[in-house]
């Protein structure tokens, strides 16, 4: 590998929720981009991709790394992050990194202003449940799970960030009101329901991973499903790797 640890080329996506979230880093400079998720994801993603690399003067194999946010989220996102990443990855010849969504929601908090070194995020998961962990800051700016990501009922997830309080990030807060205002109110709570997996916050983990040197085949990326729902179906395997390599064809041309 010979990528620069102190200047690093990267680009990150995260797919995971309802919008979809593109960073490239160069070095100390960052852009942007958000755009709709949904059904609408897989058609856009490319183009704003291109858009991205061109604004930055890039090529794919320019990069050092791709990184993706592997979830947990929506199953579809996933799955479109994972082989879009994988595609371009091949296509590219570049690694991978796999970065937690989850803690993109705790970074998210931290440069809206929270200042604790340690965040729940919590992130609606739909049919009444939530996605949730504690993150801890490292001195590298990666968080790390000291309560790892597990789905939960709204009461379980009251009782387990009441037995270890700290503030709350995500979007859950808004879904889940009912029981996550009263705890953060009795519980002296920061709440920041407007985290979100973002560029910025993609670009700090993103970073944190290529220092780490925590780069992974691009055979090996898996989306993280957290429900029962555990193992890919031989279709989804078939159309992940077939997304996949209709990328890398793209990515290399």
């Amino acid at each position: 590998m010979s990528a620069s640890r102190s200047a690093p080329r990267l680009l990150a996506l995260d797919t995971a929720t309802d919008t979809v979230h593109l960073a490239l880093v160069q070095g100390d400079a960052v852009q942007v981009r958000a755009l709709p998720g949904g059904a609408q994801s897989s058609a856009a993603l490319l183009p704003a991709i291109r858009d991205l690399l061109a604004h930055g003067g890039l090529a794919l194999r320019d990069l050092d790394a791709i990184a993706f946010g592997h979830g947990p989220g929506a199953f579809t996102g996933l799955r479109t992050a994972c082989a879009v990443a994988q595609g371009l990855a091949v296509g590219a010849e570049r690694p991978l990194l796999a970065l937690d969504t989850l803690a993109a929601l705790a970074e998210s908090a931290r440069q809206q202003g929270e200042t604790a070194e340690a965040v729940w995020s919590v992130l609606d998961a739909r049919m009444g449940e939530v996605y949730a962990a504690r993150w801890c800051r490292g001195a590298d700016g990666g968080w790390t799970a000291d309560v790892p990501v597990a789905l939960y009922s709204p009461a379980a997830l009251a009782e387990a960030i009441a037995q270890a309080p700290a503030p709350l990030a995500g979007n859950a807060l808004t879904v889940q009101a009912e029981v996550l205002g009263p705890l953060a109110a009795r519980l002296v709570l920061a709440s920041w329901p407007a985290a979100v997996p973002g560029g910025a916050a993609l670009a700090v983990l993103a970073r944190a991973a290529q220092a780490r040197g925590a780069w992974i085949d691009p055979a090996l990326a898996l989306p993280l499903y957290v429900r029962d729902k555990v193992a890919q179906t031989t279709a989804e395997r078939e159309a992940l790797r077939a997304t996949a390599a209709t990328v890398a064809a793209a990515g290399a041309a």
